[in-house]
């Protein structure tokens, strides 16, 4: 069950006393408020993101953000009058009625006004009134006012409006020709005839309509799906020429120059391939061919992907031609199209023709880097102690025991441990790591070839553990633990390779950009592999993302549900895959190392949105469901861009025919 309380405190402590918000009074109350009821239920989960929601009426409530600067600008204190043009859902008027003592709130659509009045019945508000009409002109009978606040923004401050302020009142709404032009300013009454206006912020809000601002006919333009952050304009002219003249056109995919092209990461110990999404076939296809070139002209030896170990293991028997150990298909969890679709046959099958003839220290290998196959783990460990050690084999069943109710839907054991207030199986699990670990050279000489693969089993088994018991507390807890698995997986990877082992690693945008350059990091308290891998390898990890504009993707609609072939919708006007559409190039490589192209990166550094798709895609609710607020040029080293991109096509349950019978995927 989502912990609300938990989310409302980490948005007041990072999105709102993290940029400067100091007025204890707004703290408090919106630490207080429940934003989650004031939007619709399927957008509940992301009620504390930092960014605006949609509503109905076609209309959308402000992030938490821009609402806590109104009211603090504002001064909105105890004992005041309050009027709000413009109340929407009703959030803002109920944080400011848990500050002030009345509160009068205007909504010119009957629909909003209706809901939010349920709202405010159900909790308990008491001292709100409000009423549909005309804000523009504001509630002269009301006043005056203390605050008044305007969610919409007009050409000018209407007069009528300064009029019904008290003496020392103060007014806060947004002002401007056009919707990416306004700003947001400050009025306040210091005598009976005098006005000191002050400006504020750049920002991005509804129209207001009424007799006092916009006519229906004049209103701007505004996108029915389109928010109302407090954002920067988007450049529509300069910065889209400036990464056409930057970005350097990349060949087909399957010409050796493609993969040239990528001959200035050669030197790095570890390079990160990213993708912007789970099922896009040209993402896989460019990663093979970058991958390609790096194994054989730079001496990259690890393919370190974000799959699961034990079905990764697999493949790595089969492409170094070891015999197989397990008879089952691999890759049967959710979601089989991930890495059980054609493009990466197609690379297995290069791996395996690349290794055949080669020394073992000569080969490259294929590794998983998470952690959720914990059934499969638990049997790894198992079957492997019964080779070397039964006796130990016999203590690992008892131990692992504990988990064996829940291995098979490891999720329901996190919200068990969660009821039951402490971690059933923690010390069983992270026992059996420890004593596998502390007899490893007793082991490696029973049976040496297998050591690291029963060792990495034994480490996933006691990281999934905690990661499906973090995941009922927070989803920055469980995040974290996920991605510093990974980390230390490919450490592991690195370290048992030698110090002349480097690594490629295959994951999402997510995981390998650094997350101290995005939203995630900087609001959500999320770190990621590529973040970590700074920090360990400095400039020499390669940070490679990759984007889109439009096309066809492989997704579910949600999770555990049936992979369907889906439009991508055409990337946000105010996102850098919009900036980079709009550049003209349709495939290319823009380099982000720094010193390359200075005036450009420091142009983009300046934060917009990305997007992000995962194996879940929800159109209708794009915005808050893949976008994330990032500095593109200091989140990646490198950005790999094809303006049209169709889905990957899924291996059907067939098995190969005209190769070895050891295909894993026909197993």
């Amino acid at each position: 069950m989502t912990d609300f309380a938990q989310q409302r405190q980490r948005m007041v402590d990072r999105q709102l006393a993290g940029r400067g918000i100091t007025d204890a009074r707004v703290l408090e109350a919106m630490g207080t408020i429940p934003r989650e009821a004031f939007v619709a239920g399927n957008l509940h989960e992301f009620a504390y993101e930092d960014s605006p929601l949609p509503i109905e009426a076609g209309q959308t409530i402000s992030q938490p953000f821009i609402v806590a600067r109104m009211l603090e600008a504002a001064e909105v204190g105890e004992g005041d009058n309050v009027l709000e043009i413009g109340a929407g859902s009703g959030y803002a008027a109920a944080v400011m009625a848990a500050i002030a003592a009345s509160v009068y709130a205007i909504e010119r659509h009957a629909e909003l006004a209706e809901l939010a009045r349920q709202r405010f019945d159900a909790l308990g508000y008491r001292n709100i009134q409000l009423r549909v009409g005309d804000g523009s002109g504001g509630w002269p009978e009301a006043g005056p006012f203390d605050a008044i606040l305007a969610a919409a923004g007009g050409p000018a401050v209407p007069d009528v409006l300064r009029r019904q302020l008290a003496i020392g009142g103060r007014l806060v709404m947004p002002v401007g020709e056009t919707l990416h032009r306004q700003r947001l300013v400050k009025v306040t009454r210091v005598a009976q005839d005098r006005f000191e206006q002050q400006d504020l912020d750049e920002v991005r809000f509804v129209p207001l309509v009424g007799s006092y601002g916009w006519s229906e006919q004049d209103a701007p333009p505004q996108p029915r799906a389109e928010p109302v952050a407090a954002r920067a304009p988007v450049d529509g002219g300069g910065l889209p020429g400036m990464i056409h003249d930057a970005i350097e056109p990349l060949p087909d995919i399957d010409d050796p120059a493609f993969g040239r092209l990528f001959d200035r990461y050669g030197d790095a110990r570890v390079v990160l391939l990213g993708e912007a999404s789970h099922g896009t076939s040209e993402f896989y296809r460019a990663r093979g061919a970058i991958t390609r070139r790096l194994i054989e002209a730079h001496g990259f030896n690890i393919v370190a992907v974000e799959a699961d170990w034990p079905d990764a293991a697999a493949l790595d028997r089969y492409v170094r031609g070891r015999a197989a150990t397990r008879q089952e298909p691999i890759f049967q969890r959710f979601p089989t199209w991930m890495w059980r679709n054609r493009d990466v046959a197609r690379f297995i099958d290069w791996l395996r023709g690349y290794n055949k003839g080669k020394p073992m220290q000569a080969q490259a290998g294929f590794y998983g880097l998470d952690l959720y196959s914990l059934d499969s783990s638990i049997r790894a460990v198992i079957e492997y102690l019964d080779k070397v050690d039964p006796e130990a084999a016999q203590i690992a069943r008892h131990r692992y025991g504990c988990l064996m109710p829940w291995s098979k839907e490891p999720a329901q054991y996190g919200r068990m441990a969660l009821s039951a207030g402490y971690a059933l199986c923690e010390k069983a699990v992270v026992q059996m790591l420890r004593e596998l670990l502390s007899r490893r050279m007793e082991y490696a000489q029973a049976d040496g070839e297998h050591f690291l693969d029963a060792a990495q089993n034994a480490r996933l088994v006691s990281n999934a553990e905690a990661y499906y018991r973090a995941m009922y507390y927070g989803s920055a807890e469980s995040w974290n633990l996920r991605d510093s698995h990974m980390f230390e997986t490919l450490e592991n990877l690195l370290a048992a390779g030698g110090s002349r082992s480097r690594a490629v690693v295959w994951a999402h945008n997510s995981h390998i950009g650094d997350a101290r350059q995005t939203e995630m990091g900087r609001v959500r308290e999320e770190l990621n592999l590529g973040q970590l891998c700074r920090q360990r390898f400095g400039a020499d990890a390669a940070l490679l993302g990759f984007g889109t504009h439009t096309g066809t993707v492989a997704a579910a609609d949600d999770w555990d549900e049936p992979m369907k072939v889906m439009e991508v919708r055409p990337s946000r006007r105010d996102s850098y895959e919009r900036l980079f559409h709009d550049a003209g190039q349709p495939r290319g490589l823009l380099d982000l190392r720094e010193g390359v192209h200075r005036q450009l990166c420091g142009r983009l550094a300046s934060g917009r949105l990305e997007r992000f798709i995962g194996v879940i895609y929800r159109p209708d609710t794009e915005r808050w469901s893949h976008y994330v607020e990032c500095s593109l040029p200091r989140q990646f080293d490198g950005y790999i861009w094809f303006d049209q991109t169709r889905a990957v096509e899924p291996l059907g349950e067939e098995p190969r025919t005209g190769i070895a019978e050891t295909w894993p995927f026909g197993l």
